[in-house]
């Protein structure tokens, strides 16, 4: 009798390992995170207003970076939504006579998912990059050491103005966003010829939004903002790097801050459902 009879396929125990082991260190990776964010929570409530002269030109310095450089961009994806989604939903909706329910599906899919939602991917893609490059440049090139050495806190200089600046430009960002496409929506319509009036269809948004939604708007777009800066950092900041790792960095911010969008998105939702 063949003794290895029994026993699972060599293929499939590799399998189960190499995916036990991706598990196990995305465990890993998830609680070193959390601890980072942690530090920076206590940073940004303890040193605040310590070298404000200092450290606040930072934030408004990452608020014009991720915040002003993006806003072109913010307008062209909300003319777009306009054109692509609003203006086809309200025409779709006048044509089957459910004009009362275009004030709810807009805040529904505008302004509690949409709108946020990607404008934090866009802001992940342009800042959070760029944030990991910069700071794994510095590590790289032992700049961090040099700050230490000389008594100066990095993640009071370099992560507490990002995160400030990053969720500042997220919620400004995502207002700029849904307003141009709530706007661009009903123009597109318009020359579609569908019969809506401008104080229907603004009276109808009005109508559905409630306070909640404009406190878990904010709430929300200043987590998402966060969540990109702590991942940013974490990855520039939380391990050595040579400059040859930069890039595999990069790209594991991108991913590592695409699921933490999304699953606070989740969050969020759940929320909206309880509220």
């Amino acid at each position: 009798m063949n003794a290895s009879a029994g026993r699972p396929p060599r293929v499939l125990t590799r399998t189960l390992d190499r995916t036990g082991d991706r598990v196990l260190a995305a465990m890993i990776g998830l609680r070193e995170m959390a601890a980072f964010a942690l530090i920076t929570l206590s940073v940004l409530v303890t040193k605040f207003g310590v070298s404000r002269r200092v450290v606040h030109p930072l934030i408004f310095a990452q608020v014009r970076q991720a915040g002003l450089r993006l806003l072109p961009m913010m307008v062209f994806l909300g003319l777009a939504l306009g054109l692509l989604i609003i203006s086809q939903t309200v025409a779709l909706l006048s044509r089957v006579g459910a004009e009362a329910y275009i004030g709810t599906v807009m805040v529904s899919v505008l302004v509690r998912e949409l709108g946020p939602l990607l404008t934090a991917l866009v802001v992940l893609a342009r800042a959070g990059t760029a944030n990991v490059v910069e700071l794994g440049t510095m590590r790289a090139a032992h700049e961090i050491g040099a700050l230490e050495s000389l008594g100066i806190d990095p993640i009071h200089y370099l992560v507490m103005p990002r995160m400030l600046g990053l969720a500042i430009s997220v919620f400004c960002l995502a207002t700029y966003l849904v307003l141009v496409a709530i706007v661009s929506g009903w123009l597109f319509a318009f020359v579609q010829e569908v019969p809506l009036r401008p104080s229907a269809y603004f009276g109808q948004l009005g109508d559905a939004l409630r306070w909640q939604d404009f406190a878990l708007f904010g709430l929300k777009t200043f987590s998402f903002g966060a969540v990109i800066a702590i991942v940013s950092c974490h990855q520039g900041l939380a391990r050595p790097l040579s400059f040859e790792e930069i890039s595999s960095a990069a790209e594991r911010t991108v991913v590592a801050g695409l699921v933490g969008c999304v699953l606070l998105d989740v969050v969020f939702l759940v929320g909206y459902v309880f509220v």
